[in-house]
């Protein structure tokens, strides 16, 4: 194999681009392929991992691109080349004299630097071994193979103290900047920064675009752009790749109408954005509510192919649990997976808080004990999701479990928002022992009874049936001087609605210390004569947009509750007529073509069995007119998640229409749905109109 030598020589550039997209020297020599001497290696293949970083301060990306360009001599100098055997002693000769071999030595002289002790002393001891003919090149690939921050501000010292001629001394800087940006170490750059700028240097956009950079590998977006809007003071105007870069510093820092805009301008242009800023982009999206506009970026980006990084498929996860949108977090999920990428814990806890808002309690179950078999620590906001969920759909096992694991954990304690939710759990469960022995434990945890605990604990007696105690837990908030807020007033509303006729006026007398208004109503509608509707009416009306918007319905329901438990239907009628009147329930009846249906999901038991006699006397009024009914009618109950020892309102509603003998069944391809034709409806409601 012969090799041929280029007569050719080549200078140091001045062109500052050539250090900083090339660790390479312009070659002496041109190879042909000769895998059999490894000292010519470095012209054929890859650098070596330390060998190929480039010192391209580029602010695009967090893992910088490696850019190799290749020297190209003067093309007027004539080139001229000299046939040398490989295996003759001239060949060794001119190995030994390549700039290769040179290369090597200078990296490792950087390694050794890396290692030795922080003082100029030991440094420039180190760098002493290199002889008297040192180049701007020679310190521009000593300082680009460091990694030592320590360090690298005596090697630069050395250089310019040494090197005679140094014709762009911004270089030499910058690449000391490259060593403060891979060790993420801003505050030296800041300083360098000082020292540069006293010493008459000025700092070009590579500068900039290295400072920039190192505060963004910091996690300081407020910095990078306070660096990023110095640029003009300094004589140095961004560019298009400082504008795509700070889109992510930007909208860190909620700047997210610079952000934005920025980020219209890099589609009109084109610039060249990194995957962390479409992460960002992707927060900014998810935090403004736009989750479309979240889905748009990533397909925006692969469009442009940018490869979804971690912090990507993380962002959208976390945008699709805020959009609660499970199924698209559970299709981006096995995307990543399909692409390569190990789930992380801010996967693991992007896929929790997702399935959790929508109380998808299987799958939340499924990655909660997958964080826990791989070793993943929870912190207390995550256990307290995963119980807040357990509480709405009454897992109850399963809460106990995370509440012993949170405690076991040795780094989260339970706080009084863990308390509560498990509270919660015993009380919807009617589990008093478990509910006091809890509530022990809390006192005993330091935690002061609160409006909340006490609430829950109230509903637990009521599901358990145990009137005085209710009483005894009033008096108790009345001792500590808790206010019964509108969340406790509708929680002992809800008991009354369950208590026997007989011990109805203890809890009346506890509804009017905390709320005289409610206390009134509820009074009217037992103990009032059939005289007195237009009152209650009235009061009703009154108490009903007195309260906040959130406990209006269940206030209602629990009315209505109370009426249809005391047979007092008509009554109950009245007030769900009330309640559609204020716009509290929507769209219970729906008419098609081909389908009339009646929609409880959203109803409570009560007032679902007082819309079913609504909508049959209404039945009945078509019938009477003469207006034919549709092929088929149907009723929806919806299909409850939660696993708590109550009948479900399908259940109710079935039992009810048991008692009525309607000729509804169960819908075997509907869950929820309860049908019937019309044939079988007109048959029975002609029958009933009879009776």
């Amino acid at each position: 194999m012969a090799y041929r030598l280029c007569s050719c020589s080549c200078s140091l550039t001045p062109d500052h681009h050539f250090f900083i997209n090339s660790l390479s020297p312009p070659p002496l020599l041109k190879p042909t392929p000769f895998p059999r001497t490894p000292s010519l290696q470095h012209f054929n293949f890859p650098l070596s991992p330390h060998q190929r970083t480039s010192l391209q301060i580029g602010p695009v990306s967090v893992q910088d691109p490696v850019l190799r360009q290749t020297h190209e001599p003067d093309s007027e100098k004539p080139k001229s080349y000299v046939w040398v055997n490989p295996k003759s002693p001239r060949a060794a000769q001119l190995r030994e004299r390549s700039y290769d071999a040179r290369y090597a030595y200078l990296v490792s002289i950087a390694e050794s630097l890396n290692s030795c002790n922080p003082d100029e002393k030991d440094v420039y001891s180190v760098l002493d071994a290199l002889d008297d003919k040192i180049v701007e090149q020679d310190a521009v690939v000593v300082l680009n193979s460091m990694s030592n921050p320590e360090t690298a501000p005596f090697v630069l010292k050395y250089f310019q103290e040494r090197i005679k001629t140094i014709r762009e001394e911004v270089i030499l800087y910058n690449v000391t900047f490259k060593v403060f940006r891979k060790c993420r170490d801003l505050d030296r750059a800041e300083k360098l920064f000082g020292e540069m700028v006293r010493r008459g240097v000025k700092p070009d956009n590579i500068t900039f675009s290295a400072i920039i950079s190192c505060a963004r590998r910091s996690s300081l977006p407020e910095k990078a752009v306070e660096w990023y809007e110095k640029m003009p003071a300094y004589g140095c105007q961004p560019d298009d790749i400082h504008h795509a870069v700070i889109i992510d510093a930007y909208g860190q820092t909620g700047n997210i109408d610079m952000a934005l805009s920025l980020y219209d301008r890099a589609r009109a242009k084109r610039w060249r954005l990194d995957a962390l800023t479409f992460a960002t982009l992707i927060k900014i999206y998810g935090m403004s509510g736009n989750f479309e506009g979240c889905l748009n970026v990533y397909e925006e980006m692969k469009a442009i192919r940018v490869k979804p990084n971690l912090t990507v498929y993380n962002s959208l996860l976390d945008a699709m649990g805020r959009a609660k949108r499970p199924w698209q977090a559970k299709s981006i999920y096995e995307e990543m997976i399909i692409n390569g990428f190990k789930p992380s814990w801010a996967t693991h806890a992007a896929l929790l808080r997702a399935f959790s808002k929508v109380r998808y309690a299987d799958d939340g179950l499924r990655v909660y004990r997958e964080m826990k078999r791989k070793g993943m620590e929870l912190n207390v906001t995550l256990y307290n999701t995963v119980l807040a969920m357990f509480a709405d759909v009454g897992y109850v096992d399963e809460a106990v479990e995370v509440f012993e694991d949170m405690k076991r954990s040795g780094t989260c304690k339970p706080d009084s928002r863990t308390f509560s939710s498990l509270m919660t759990v015993y009380s919807c469960s009617g589990k008093v022992s478990e509910a006091e022995a809890l509530f022990d434990e809390m006192l005993a945890a330091g935690f002061e009874p609160s409006i909340f605990i006490l609430t829950s604990l109230v509903q637990c007696y009521g599901k358990a049936k145990s009137t005085d105690d209710v009483v005894r837990t009033f008096n108790w908030i009345l001792v500590l001087d808790l206010t019964p807020d509108e969340r406790f007033c509708c929680c002992l509303l809800n008991v009354v609605a369950h208590t026997p006729a007989e011990e109805l006026g203890k809890l009346i007398s506890c509804l009017e210390k905390a709320n005289a208004k409610l206390g009134y109503v509820v009074k009217l509608l037992v103990d009032g004569g059939n005289g007195e509707e237009q009152i209650l009416m009235r009061e009703t009306h009154e108490l009903l947009n007195s309260v906040g918007p959130d406990v209006r319905r269940p206030y209602c329901n629990s009315l209505i509750e109370i009426c249809v438990n005391l047979n007092m239907l008509e009554r109950a009628c009245e007030l769900f007529d009330l309640g559609l009147r204020l716009e509290l329930y929507a769209n219970v009846q729906s008419k098609s073509p081909v389908l009339w249906s009646l929609n409880l999901k959203s109803l409570s038991h009560g007032a679902a069995v007082t819309a079913l006699h609504v909508w049959m006397n209404d039945l009945s009024k078509v019938l009477e007119s003469g207006e034919e009914l549709p092929s088929l009618l149907g009723i929806s109950t919806g299909h409850g998640k939660h696993r708590y020892p109550d009948s479900s309102l399908a259940e109710v509603l079935e039992s009810r229409l048991k008692e009525l003998n309607a000729p509804f069944h169960e819908s075997p391809d509907k869950v929820g749905w309860f049908t019937t034709t019309k044939v079988a409806a007109k048959s029975w409601l002609e029958s009933r109109r009879s009776r």
